[in-house]
């Protein structure tokens, strides 16, 4: 079991206060991204839950128990790091045993759960290598097997793939997601990468000034924002939004539309919006268009990625309005 609610936590380092008040419940077996801004509390809340850092006020509780005021090795968690945290002088067995062997685990068990660790991740093939010579993602797997042999409650990752290359975040996105779907354990990711939290998650949570904006699926905070900072968080390219007279049309302080909800056409005032291209990143499957629209700004627009634009040519924009998201004064959807 690996059920964990949070009643009313807060955090401040002295009169800072970095957490107001959050309350959540991320059921058992349950893959949950918190993801927001740098500064927006989602490490400091991480650490809460593993027992790295004492809460204010609240409490958070693990199937049920009341573990608030219990030290980290009580609590049945294993986090990993955005460093990988290995000790250089040992081997990959080693390092992976490492929490076994400081409980004083018998030799057999350490070395069936090491060998379950391996396969899993694998890296049975890599047991007697040291961490130098290692890739990053290999690494970053053994840190991840350190964890899963102390068989938690629940992984609690703490963006723990900054520091490698675009390829290998994909990588490892995908083998973090496949070992989910193994373990069937509760986890808890930590990333400012939007696009990690829309394909990973069963449910996102998405932090703003140490504030929940909104906890849902990635689903249902792309089609059901629930204010303007979701819907602009949310979604890659991010949401155009518009102002003034144009959002006044549609009974709303603003009004946001994606860049794929967007026709596109160069047939002279074929469109609603008229503008000029600046930057066309062509993308090969994609090309995101940043066009500077008569009275409106910028607005980004993707097209297919065969056709062709310049600098300074002519097009006309027509928004979806079935797909046109209304925000009010406050930024609350509508």
């Amino acid at each position: 079991m690996g059920s964990i609610t949070l009643e009313n936590v807060n955090k401040s380092f002295g009169e800072v206060q970095v957490i107001p008040d959050i309350s959540l419940d991320i059921r058992d077996g349950e893959f949950v991204v918190f993801v927001g801004p740098s500064g927006c509390g989602k490490s400091t809340l991480l650490r809460l839950i593993a027992g790295l850092e004492d809460t204010t006020k609240g409490r958070i509780l693990l199937d049920g128990q009341d573990v608030t005021k219990a030290p980290p090795a009580r609590r049945g968690l294993a986090m990993v790091f955005q460093s990988y945290a290995l000790y250089p002088h040992m081997t990959v067995r080693d390092n992976i045993a490492f929490p076994l062997k400081m409980a004083k685990a018998p030799r057999e068990v350490i070395d069936q759960k090491v060998e379950y660790a391996a396969r899993t991740l694998n890296l049975s093939s890599y047991l007697d290598r040291r961490p130098r010579a290692l890739s990053g993602g290999q690494r970053q797997r053994v840190a991840i097997g350190r964890a899963i042999v102390r068989e938690p409650k629940a992984f609690l990752f703490d963006e723990p793939l900054s520091n490698l290359d675009a390829a290998l975040r994909v990588n490892m996105r995908l083998e973090i997601t496949e070992l989910h779907q193994q373990l069937k354990t509760t986890m808890i990711y930590v990333t400012h990468d939007q696009v990690e939290a829309m394909t990973m998650a069963d449910r996102i949570v998405v932090l703003n000034a140490g504030r929940v904006e909104q906890f849902g699926s990635p689903l249902e905070l792309y089609k059901q924002p629930a204010n303007r900072f979701v819907a602009g968080f949310i979604g890659s390219p991010k949401m155009n939004f518009v102002d003034g007279a144009e959002a006044q049309k549609h009974n709303a302080h603003s009004i946001g539309v994606r860049p794929e909800h967007i026709a596109l056409s160069t047939t002279q005032g074929a469109g609603t919006w008229s503008g000029r291209v600046t930057v066309a990143e062509q993308l090969g499957s994609d090309t995101f268009l940043h066009v500077d629209t008569d009275g409106l700004g910028l607005v980004t627009v993707r097209t297919d990625g065969d056709q062709t634009f310049s600098h300074g040519d002519a097009v006309w924009l027509t928004p979806d309005t079935a797909r046109i998201y209304r925000f009010d004064q406050a930024g609350n959807a509508l």
